[in-house]
């Protein structure tokens, strides 16, 4: 197995790249080829490989870098050269069997669907992270990729989600939720609505695990496994669950280090908070699929460290050997329901 690394996308590169590759090669057993700028990966490398992963790491020179603020288009024109470019063309070409970025979340989707391309007859790729749960974790599906969408993107993200589900997170049947502002079916707006028809069909015809509206609410307690809505709103979503996780997590912290008593009572419940960390640590996941690229593309946390990045590679390795991307190419008859040839 070998996976393509844009060693230079994320805030911490090439430092945490370089070493959550060298971590994946050693740990995890592939091979690793590390795109961007030479000199700096090699310097990096220095100071942490050794003999035991020398002969798994390939550098390719990459001269440019997207920035986090350079425009999404960047990568197919002015920054073609850019380490992430160069990443996903070797994708393209069949010189890895997956590619993991930390970078410009923009230039990564525009890259992939211009390079690496979508699977034929998906009109959007979209992004999709796990959420953690009460139930384990739940597939949060579009989570920014695409701030509109039509009820027909929503079904073939509710599709490439399912499958994700069943082969990744090993649910047998994943019950797909629609966010919505209410649980009622004539909740909602037109689109929501007309989603809502196509959805319950497919769940009618037996293909899909159809559990009707979800609100923002139900998504900590696991009503669902996968999580639908279009990028926009997933985004809020995302974002409000970490950033209430932080505010928990900040207020125990206030609770227990008060005094000498709630100090003792940390060192109690010591290895339930430490579960409970671990549990809401994006670097245990390590990144987002982009579910519906016809060859596996994964988006890690921009602020990645080695440890994260690693996970990142090894959701790669997890997604290649999956066989997730020829279910939805096998399927795509029953995710279309306008014109062929539309976009």
């Amino acid at each position: 197995m070998k996976i393509i690394v844009d060693a230079m996308g994320g805030d911490n590169a090439p430092q945490s790249t370089v070493e959550g590759s060298v971590l994946a090669a050693r740990e995890l057993g592939v091979e690793i080829v590390l795109v961007g700028q030479e000199k700096a990966i090699l310097s990096c490398l220095e100071k942490v490989t050794s003999d035991d992963v020398a002969g798994k790491i390939e550098v390719v020179n990459a001269p440019e870098v997207i920035d986090m603020c350079d425009s999404p288009m960047s990568v197919t024109k002015e920054k073609k050269d850019s380490s992430l470019g160069v990443a996903l063309r070797l994708l393209s070409e069949g010189k890895g069997d997956a590619m993991v970025s930390g970078g410009n979340t923009g230039a990564v989707l525009v890259g992939s669907t211009m390079y690496v391309k979508r699977i034929r007859g998906i009109r959007r790729a979209a992004l999709a992270p796990i959420l953690p749960t009460d139930k384990g974790g739940a597939l949060l599906i579009d989570c920014g990729a695409n701030v509109e969408c039509t009820p027909e993107y929503l079904l073939q993200f509710a599709y490439m989600g399912s499958f994700y589900c069943q082969k990744q997170m090993k649910i047998a049947s994943p019950r797909i939720g629609l966010i919505n502002n209410g649980a009622e079916e004539s909740k909602g707006t037109p689109m929501i609505k007309e989603t809502y028809g196509l959805l319950k069909q497919a769940g009618e015809a037996g293909r899909l695990n159809f559990v009707g509206n979800i609100e923002g609410r139900d998504v900590p307690f696991g009503m669902a496994d996968v999580i639908l809505c279009d990028g926009f709103t997933g985004n809020v979503l995302l974002k409000t669950y970490e950033g209430v996780g932080l505010y928990f997590v900040g207020e125990l912290k206030k609770i227990f280090f008060k005094n000498l008593g709630t100090k003792l009572a940390a060192l109690l419940v010591k290895n339930g908070l430490g579960a409970l960390k671990k549990k809401m640590d994006y670097k245990e996941v390590g990144g987002a699929p982009l579910l519906g690229i016809c060859k596996p593309v994964i988006k890690a946390h921009g602020s990645s460290d080695p440890r994260a990045f690693k996970s990142a590679i090894r959701q790669a390795v997890q997604y290649a050997e999956s066989g997730i991307i020829r279910d939805i190419a096998e399927n795509i008859e029953h995710m279309t329901v306008s014109a062929p040839g539309k976009n």
